[in-house]
């Protein structure tokens, strides 16, 4: 069975969640390994999701990397549905507003 390709809000979407778990590790001072270890998932999860090659992570993987980074759950689903600020910024790029 093959998996259904993503629209590209969806892609977005996932573009958008890896950069707010990205900045929120970063800002942390710790590596993708300690988290991904605290967290008790691979570090290959974590490195795939920032990189963006995982675009709709379980659940369960993004509430336990939000719990390990002081996200809240709310804070990750309003980031991600902000709307679309392509024709201004990329998702990478640092002059995003976030909160937290």
């Amino acid at each position: 069975m093959s998996r259904r390709r993503l629209d590209p809000a969806a892609q977005r979407r996932g573009q958008m969640l890896a950069f707010r778990l990205t900045q929120a590790r970063r800002a942390s001072g710790r590596s993708a390994e300690a988290v991904a270890r605290s967290a008790g998932i691979s570090v290959e999860t974590v490195r795939s999701i920032e990189k963006g090659r995982t675009s709709t992570p379980e659940f369960f993987t993004v509430a336990a990397l939000a719990a390990e980074l002081g996200l809240s759950l709310d804070e990750l689903y309003t980031f991600v549905r902000q709307p679309s600020r392509s024709d201004l910024h990329a998702p990478g790029d640092p002059s995003v507003a976030t909160s937290g």
